[in-house]
């Protein structure tokens, strides 16, 4: 079908430091030389540089992710930033961590830094992104900058972002979706106006924009929450306020995978002149998510 691509998951700070829960697992910014092991414990042990100092991060307690409830938080893993001491009052304990991880076998992964497969057959990846981009290509600064090193730990299929291209209003480019896991929506309950979850289910889409009015390469556009019970959501590349519209030659999502799922990625090209036939079929489909902030127009 026209303008339809599906993402087959293409990818999540001292002692004990309490959980997240917000997906792949954020472990550090900005690390350089990323390695993974993995032991028949179910641990991890993640070693990298960053800020010029080496360290050694064991991770436990998290597999797949929960779907969304009211009634529990997201599953989350335990980090210890200090190697194992803080868990097993060792020394050095990642010099005996005996790490048995084999070749990765899965399904491909956007934004791979490492991956195995641990003597359970369950999955581990690190993944790294620049997921704090500022909106409408403005220049990152600082922290927004930053290639977030990301954990995730799973069994079976991974999350899907399915997205369709095609227009709004005749003239500008325009997305739909969902964000799916296990055949169920990945949505939140409560965000700022903002848009930024404020629980542990919710998630948001990151969107790019390649070769656009914003510059030459990729450049982030927005980003947006998937909607209620689908894990829907849609988008329209308009001008916003001073800002030209982010119209593109192609186009790229991510999206933080649910509990400690890894975080996938989908890409397409822009949908091209407008279709009138085209465009009355992806409409079609949009109103099968049956979204009230996602109508046809």
């Amino acid at each position: 079908m026209r303008g339809m691509l599906v993402a087959i998951a293409v990818a999540a700070i001292a002692l004990i430091a309490p959980a997240a829960a917000n997906a792949s697992q954020l472990v550090d910014r900005d690390a350089k030389t990323a390695t993974l092991q993995v032991n028949s414990k179910g641990e991890a042990m993640i070693t990298f540089t960053a800020a010029g100092k080496a360290k050694h991060v064991l991770a436990w307690g998290a597999l797949n992710a929960n779907p969304p409830s009211r009634a529990r938080k997201q599953v989350a893993f335990k980090l210890d930033y200090s190697g194992g001491y803080g868990k097993y009052r060792k020394l050095n304990y990642w010099n005996s961590f005996g790490g048995g991880c084999t070749a990765y076998d899965g399904p491909p992964l956007a934004w791979k830094v490492s991956a195995c497969k641990a003597p359970d057959g369950s999955y581990w990846a690190l993944q790294s992104w620049q997921r704090a981009l500022p909106d409408y290509g403005l220049p990152a600064k600082g922290a927004q900058a930053a290639w977030e090193l990301r954990l995730s730990h799973w069994t079976g299929e991974l999350p899907v972002l399915e997205i369709v291209t095609n227009w709004a209003y005749r003239k500008y480019d325009h997305i739909f979706g969902t964000f799916t896991y296990g055949d169920t929506g990945v949505f939140g309950y409560r965000s700022t106006p903002a848009g930024v979850p404020l629980d542990t289910y919710g998630r948001n889409i990151y969107l790019d924009t390649f070769n656009s009015d914003y510059g030459a390469g990729w450049k982030r556009d927005n980003s947006f929450l998937t909607h209620q019970p689908k894990g829907s959501f849609c988008y329209g590349f308009f001008p916003h306020g001073a800002h030209p519209a982010g119209k593109g030659v192609k186009y790229r999502a991510t999206a933080e995978g649910p509990g400690v799922t890894p975080d996938v990625m989908w890409q397409g090209d822009a949908p091209g002149d407008y279709d009138k036939a085209a465009d009355a079929v992806a409409n079609d489909q949009l109103r099968t998510l049956a979204d009230p902030a996602c109508k046809p127009n």
